[in-house]
């Protein structure tokens, strides 16, 4: 099960990396342009920030979010957390 939580985490992170890579980019720069006045590059970044500019702002939020609850659910199973504890049948070898 484990293998398969995985593969299931390898594939989500190639498909989530751009769209939270451009997410965080734009992100950390729009407050930049925003202090040094530049309006029209701080709109452009906020418009990329939110995919309004390919019609996408209404999804795109929705489509990061389910990709990085995706990511932190294999993630936690993968760090063994939920699993049984397995103790040994005689509790002489404890």
């Amino acid at each position: 099960m484990n293998r398969l939580f995985r593969k299931y985490h390898r594939q989500l992170a190639i498909v989530c990396a751009l769209p939270l890579l451009l997410t965080v980019i734009t992100g950390m720069l729009f407050p930049i342009a925003k202090g040094f006045h530049q309006r029209q590059l701080a709109g452009f970044l906020i418009h990329l920030h939110t995919l309004k500019t390919i019609g996408l702002d209404s999804f795109f939020p929705i489509i990061n979010g389910i990709g990085l609850l995706g990511l932190l659910v294999t993630g936690i199973y993968m760090t063994s957390l939920f699993r049984e504890r397995r103790f040994p049948s005689n509790p002489h070898d404890l």
